[in-house]
């Protein structure tokens, strides 16, 4: 059962499609007020939501990469056949899903943000595997909100379940492995108070971009924590995405 708020998003719009990627154990809601702007601005705006999230944290725990893959899938061939391209636009795992698939689907652009290269160094991960046979959620830590009226009503699951940490690290090998073979424009955006992702991450996925494109726009946000689609950055983000779309639709025509 879905929890109330947490459900997917459809606009109708015009006939450039943007599909909305939210975060590991985040829901739709935290790519909805983006959603509404580009809706405003006309765009056909899909916002999806990864299996296992939403509902309750033990449904993480049941689900594979390759089920949050699908998840994109899905919402990728309900907006193409109604538009004539499509943006993949996604936050933090939503990223890494976004860069991943836009390795291999004939994306117009993607807009990665907040989005992990690798996780950061810790000599617990080699054991993690194990761990989560027995260990089923674990902590996640201190809160890098900068706007505390926008983390006082955002939902995420309070935990990190184990078993879907070990599904992330797999999805962040695809991931890799899959960034020089992404060609279509990219934008990156991260905040230097991500305290989850630091931002040496963008730099990587920027070097690892497929070698002959064009090199990739970047925003660095300075006043925002992970989640910049919602803390007090948001409005530079939605602005930066929309000029990103109107320049290669302009560059297109």
């Amino acid at each position: 059962m879905l929890v109330k708020t947490t459900e997917p998003f459809f606009f109708p719009g015009n006939e450039t499609g943007c599909l909305l990627i939210h975060g590991f154990t985040g829901a739709p809601t935290e790519m909805r007020p983006l959603g509404d702007y580009l809706a405003e601005r006309g765009y056909t705006v899909l916002g999806i939501r990864l299996a296992g999230h939403g509902t309750k944290i033990e449904d993480m725990n049941r689900v594979t990469w390759e089920d949050w893959s699908n998840s994109v899938l899905d919402g990728w061939h309900i907006l193409r056949p109604i538009t004539k391209r499509v943006f993949i636009i996604g936050l933090s795992m939503g990223a890494v899903l976004s860069l991943y698939h836009a390795s291999f689907l004939p994306v117009a652009g993607v807009v990665s943000m907040s989005a992990p290269y690798d996780l950061e160094p810790d000599p617990r991960l080699k054991f993690l595997p194990l761990y989560s046979r027995f260990i089923p959620f674990t902590s996640k830590g201190e809160s890098d909100w900068q706007d505390p009226d926008a983390d006082e009503d955002h939902f995420s699951y309070d935990m990190y379940p184990t078993k879907a940490l070990v599904q992330l690290t797999h999805l962040l090998a695809a991931a890799r492995a899959s960034l020089p073979q992404i060609s279509a424009p990219t934008l990156l955006i991260h905040s230097r108070k991500d305290f989850s992702v630091p931002l040496h991450n963008m730099e990587r996925i920027a070097q690892s971009l497929g070698a002959g494109k064009e090199q990739p726009r970047k925003l660095i946000l300075e006043n925002s924590g992970h989640v910049v689609t919602r803390d007090l950055d948001k409005d530079r983000v939605f602005a930066a995405i929309h000029d990103f779309i109107q320049d290669i639709l302009e560059s297109s025509a």
